[in-house]
C-alpha cells in the first residue's frame, strides 16, 4: 500500500456502471473544485464495448444499442486533459461482462488510491457545488473526532446548493425475500443549523457520498470478497467503521447533488442474465449466498458460522470484519438495531441532532 502523504491531496472513487452521466460528473467535479491540481480521480469505468443492450425499456424490451462512451478517453481529450497527463485521472477499465456489482467496483476503486491525504467515495451520476472539495475537507477537518467520517445522500440533483445538509437517520429490515432481511437505510433528518456550524453525529455511512482522511484503508479495508453485493453494503461499511474507532458526521451545507432515477438504463444484475445465459433469478440466488458474509459480521443469529453452508463464503473473514477499538454492541445500541427480533427502534438523538446517549461522545456532548 502507498505511504499517505500529508499535502491536502484528495482522492476520489467513482465507480460507473454504463453511465451517461459519467462525462458530465468528472467535468463538473473539476469545474467546481477549488483546488483542480489536488484533485485526483480513481475511476473504475464498466462499459460495453461491442454487441450493446439497452437496459429494460417500456413493455420489457430490450433493444441493441451503440457501444457506451469511453468516460475516460473524453475526459482526457478536453481542457482537463494535462490531470490525466500527470496520472491525477487514473481508471480501471472493466467489460460490462466482468461486472461484479457496485461494491466490488468500489473496492477496486480503492486500490487506483495512490497515497492522497483525503479519500472521497462518489457515484458517477453527481452534481457539484462551488468549491465542493474544500467545502468537504473543512467539514472533515471540523468534526470533532480524530477519526471523522463525514457522509450522507445527497439532495436530488440540483445547482442550487442551497439547502442544509442532511443526517440518515431511519434504517429498516426490507421485507423482500431477494434481500434477505438486511439493513436498508433511508429518510434523511434535515441538519438544524445548531452547534456553531459543526457537523453533527451521525450513526450510517452513505455509499454515495462520504469523505475521510485516507489512512482508513488500512484500518477498514474494502472487502474483496462481496461480489454483486448492493444492499448491504452500508450498514456494513457503517458497523466496521464504527467498531474500529471512526465517528460518523453528517455535512453541515450540500456540497454534491445526486440523481436518483435512472428509468430504462442498464443495471447490473441484467448483464449476468447474459453473460451466465440465466432465465432469471440466477442473480439473486448468488446474492443470497453472499449477503450472509455480510450478514455473520453483524451477527445475525441465523448466519452464524455453523449454519452457513457455503464456509468459503467466510474467506479471509477476521480480515474484513469489525474493528477491534469498539463493542458491536455498542453500535446496534446507538442506531437502534436488534439483529434477533429484527427491529428498529428510533434514534431520536439523530433526528435531534445531538451526540448519541452512549459513553463514546461524552468528551464532545458540550459542544452540541
Amino acid at each position: 500500500m502507498p505511504e499517505r502523504r500529508e499535502d491536502s491531496s484528495i482522492f476520489v472513487s467513482m465507480a460507473s456502471y454504463r453511465d451517461e452521466n459519467c462525462l458530465p460528473t468528472l467535468l463538473g467535479a473539476y469545474s467546481n473544485s477549488a483546488n483542480p491540481k489536488l484533485l485526483n480521480f480513481g475511476i473504475t469505468q464498466q462499459n460495453c464495448v461491442e454487441n450493446c443492450k439497452s437496459g429494460v425499456l417500456e413493455g420489457g424490451k430490450i433493444e441493441d444499442v451503440e457501444a457506451d462512451e469511453d468516460c475516460y478517453e473524453e475526459f482526457c481529450k478536453g481542457e482537463w486533459g494535462e490531470a490525466c497527463k500527470d496520472g491525477r485521472v487514473r481508471v480501471l477499465k472493466v467489460d460490462e461482462s466482468g461486472s461484479l456489482g457496485p461494491y466490488f467496483a468500489r473496492y477496486l476503486g480503492s486500490k487506483l488510491w495512490s497515497g492522497e491525504q483525503y479519500y472521497m467515495q462518489i457515484d458517477s451520476h453527481m452534481t457539484f457545488a462551488p468549491s465542493w472539495d474544500a467545502t468537504s475537507v473543512k467539514m472533515l477537518n471540523d468534526a470533532p473526532s480524530e477519526k471523522p467520517v463525514i457522509t450522507t445522500y445527497p439532495p436530488p440533483h440540483t445547482t442550487k446548493f442551497k439547502g442544509k445538509g442532511t443526517r440518515i437517520c431511519n434504517p429498516l429490515f426490507a421485507p423482500s425475500d431477494i434481500e434477505s432481511q438486511i439493513v436498508r437505510l433511508g429518510g434523511s433528518a434535515a441538519y438544524d443549523g445548531k452547534g456553531g456550524g459543526l457537523p453533527r453525529v451521525a450513526p450510517f455511512v452513505a455509499a454515495g457520498y462520504f469523505v475521510a482522511h485516507s489512512g482508513f484503508l488500512k484500518e477498514v479495508p474494502f472487502d474483496p470478497f462481496l461480489p454483486w453485493i448492493f444492499m448491504g453494503e452500508e450498514i456494513s461499511m457503517s458497523a466496521r467503521l464504527w467498531t474500529a474507532g471512526y465517528d460518523l458526521f453528517s455535512p453541515n451545507q450540500d456540497v454534491t447533488g445526486h440523481i436518483y432515477v435512472r428509468r430504462h438504463k442498464p443495471k447490473f444484475w441484467e448483464v449476468f442474465q447474459r453473460t451466465y445465459h440465466s432465465k432469471g433469478g440466477g442473480h439473486n440466488s448468488i446474492q443470497l449466498k453472499i449477503i450472509d458474509r455480510i450478514k455473520y459480521t453483524l451477527k445475525y443469529p441465523e448466519a452464524a458460522r455453523h449454519l452457513i453452508r457455503e464456509q468459503t463464503i467466510l474467506t479471509a473473514i477476521e480480515e474484513y470484519g469489525m474493528g477491534e477499538e469498539r463493542p458491536l454492541e455498542d453500535y446496534m445500541e446507538m442506531v437502534g438495531l436488534d439483529m434477533v427480533g429484527k427491529k428498529v427502534t428510533e434514534a431520536k438523538w439523530c433526528h435531534d441532532g445531538v451526540p448519541p446517549p452512549i459513553h463514546w461522545y461524552d468528551d464532545i456532548r458540550d459542544l452540541y
